[in-house]
């Protein structure tokens, strides 16, 4: 890692349209002239509602972002000195809970090792996540699975964090931030 620039990541978190991704982008645009944005969606030919909701997040950005697709191994990504928005833990998340036949245990130390190996990168990575776990109880048990899952890997990332933001209806409030 160059000893001048040492890697940041910024955590923001909170429910389902909750400003995570507009606030993100921002950030990375005041940061970066040119950012880069990692989507790590699995997009199905069948699903039109996550296909127009991915259209949408493309029509945010503007033509100095530079945008990638990646499902599970970001950190293999050349993203070294760039500002990086990785959208979105959950999904991310959701490609190895697939990978690994909803094993928990391979899942979190999938991520965590994800999250360990960026950290070696100098970059900054604004890492969106959604706090699943605040909103309804998972009716089936692979679904009580995954939430668990999804609170293990977000107290993971957060306890790495730089700066952890909650958005609450559009305002971020920062709940970490290690200087």
């Amino acid at each position: 890692m160059n000893d001048k620039y040492q890697a940041t990541l910024i955590f923001i978190t909170g429910g389902a349209r909750s400003g995570k991704s507009n606030y993100a982008q921002q950030q990375a645009s005041a940061l970066s002239a040119n950012p880069v944005y990692v989507a790590t969606a699995k997009v199905y030919a069948n699903d039109e509602d996550f296909k127009q909701r991915v259209q949408r997040h493309i029509a945010d950005r503007d033509k100095n972002w530079t945008t990638i697709e990646e499902q599970l191994y970001v950190s293999k990504l050349s993203l070294e000195n760039k500002v990086v928005v990785i959208d979105c833990v959950t999904l991310w998340l959701t490609n190895f809970f697939s990978l690994y036949k909803c094993d928990t245990y391979q899942s979190l130390q999938a991520i965590k090792n994800e999250i360990d190996a960026l950290q070696n990168i100098s970059a900054t990575f604004l890492v969106i996540s959604n706090e699943i776990g605040m909103g309804v109880h998972a009716e089936t048990e692979t679904g009580r699975r995954f939430t668990d899952l999804q609170g293990w890997a977000n107290q993971y990332i957060a306890s790495k964090a730089n700066k952890v933001v909650l958005m609450i209806s559009g305002i971020p409030v920062t709940i970490k931030d290690k200087q």
